[in-house]
């Protein structure tokens, strides 16, 4: 197995949190190209020095009401039967007609609101009602998409149809579609060593297409991606494609196309050139085969343990990583990793991930140290609270987002949750695996203690948060 660790642009930074509803715009972030060794291949726009983590959280089975279910019958194409996909051409460097596959080839752009970024990656239309395929870590943490037509500059607003966290394949549905065309599938299980490919996709985030020809190097490869900002989230996957083919920052998602002029396979991951132990490009592509049966069973609504189908639930607040149960040990952690760009994750309440600290640019309101009132729109303000509640054990609160249905039922930055849905809550990750068996629109008992020590308890109603 191979450890390519920096999966660089993942589109949910380690700043992201779960969502709500929208929010206030904040200020533009800065746009991030991806800086790691080997990167997970969606541009994220915000924090420097902030890398980003790919989930290893398992959601539970989630019909959730709040998916945004295809149009028509979700037809997902199936490979071409093996006598119907010409054999590739040996004969050339550059993969064959790419046209039709650019028709069906759209710039994804997301905003991840809580955690004060943008990110920027590609998709795949794989029907005319407008299903398109991407990766996973593409619409990660999103509380906004939108994706463009590249061939013809339409813009459509987009939905969470459902996605596959382990797997790194996601689905969403465009809004109202129109004049779409569909891309070509080839049969991913005829792709041998050495057969001539083009990877394509929004490279750099430069909102237009661009190939990278190559070869395919290797098959059937597992690689674990992870940051090497100091985050300790990893994802391993399982079957992948390599190739030489140059793909960078913003490829997520896009095609890797056969000299046919058929895709074989979706880009995911990719290095960087400033790794000095790595002497050639390497490039990391899901087979598509394997990417549309996963399609399917999300268009058909079948939830797994490891395929979500619509969004998850959200409490709204911030909190830390691990699975310390102390929360004054919470809290010297989220210290310490202040200083690695500023505070977010969580992502404790949009039901998983657990985080770290990003940073960001937006705002927040209240009082600005975070202590006992006010509430955030983002990460950007978010400091570790001076006082915390007198108890040993729970989930610390680092803050309240604005809106949320935490902040509607009182939860303050120092408070610590001590149980959720009659389930006793201890660290951080133990409130993800209570989340991760709950839905949007369940009303949940939760008991909290306040910084001055006064335990609390109230009824919340869980809303829809970003995708994990």
């Amino acid at each position: 197995m191979q450890d390519y660790s920096g999966y660089g642009g993942y589109g949910g930074d380690i700043g992201s949190t779960s969502p709500l509803p929208p929010m206030p715009p904040q200020p533009p972030p800065r746009r991030r190209v991806g800086l790691l060794s080997y990167l997970a291949v969606a541009l994220v726009a915000g924090a420097l020095g902030a890398g980003t983590v790919v989930a290893v959280y398992h959601p539970a089975a989630n019909n959730s009401s709040a998916s945004a279910q295809p149009s028509g019958h979700a037809v997902v194409p199936a490979p071409l039967p093996s006598t119907a996909v010409p054999e590739p051409s040996s004969g050339s460097g550059t993969a064959g007609s790419l046209g039709k596959v650019e028709q069906g080839l759209v710039i994804i752009n997301t905003t991840l609101q809580y955690s004060s970024e943008q990110a920027a990656g590609t998709g795949m239309v794989i029907n005319t009602d407008g299903l398109v395929l991407t990766n996973n870590h593409v619409i990660e943490n999103a509380t906004k998409i939108t994706a463009t037509v590249a061939s013809t500059g339409q813009t459509f607003p987009a939905k969470v149809v459902g996605y596959d966290v382990t797997g790194d394949i996601a689905l969403i549905q465009l809004q109202n579609p129109s004049g779409l065309h569909a891309v070509p599938i080839g049969d991913s299980g005829r792709v041998k060593t050495g057969d001539q490919v083009t990877a394509l996709g929004n490279a750099n985030g430069q909102s237009e297409i661009v190939p990278a020809a190559g070869q395919v190097t290797a098959l059937n490869q597992t690689i674990t991606a992870s940051d090497q900002g100091g985050t300790v989230r990893s994802e391993t996957l399982h079957g992948m494609i390599q190739t030489n083919a140059d793909v960078v920052a913003g490829d997520s998602g896009g095609p890797l196309v056969n000299a046919a002029g058929q895709v074989i396979g979706m880009d995911t991951a990719g290095n960087s050139v400033s790794f000095t132990q790595q002497q050639t490009a390497a490039g990391f592509a899901i087979p598509v085969d394997n990417a549309l049966s996963v399609a399917r069973d999300i268009a058909a609504g079948r939830a797994s343990p490891t395929i979500t189908i619509g969004y998850p639930p959200f409490i709204g607040i911030y909190v830390g990583q691990g699975t310390d149960a102390n929360p004054q040990d919470q809290a010297s952690q989220a210290q310490q990793n202040s200083g690695f760009g500023g505070f977010g994750n969580g992502n404790g309440f949009g039901g998983g991930n657990g985080g770290g600290f990003g940073n960001g640019n937006g705002s927040g309101t209240g009082n600005g140290s975070g202590n006992s009132q006010g509430c955030y729109t983002s990460n950007a303000d978010l400091s570790v609270p001076t006082t915390i509640a007198p108890v040993s054990s729970g989930t610390l609160v680092l803050g309240t987002i604005c809106g949320s249905p935490a902040a509607a039922t009182g939860l303050t930055a120092g408070s610590v949750v001590t149980s959720v849905d009659g389930q006793a809550v201890g660290a951080p990750q133990s409130l993800s695996t209570i989340m991760a068996g709950l839905h949007p629109g369940n009303t949940v008992p939760v008991t909290w203690v306040t910084p001055s020590g006064q335990r609390n308890s109230g009824s919340l109603a869980l809303t829809a948060g970003p995708p994990l």
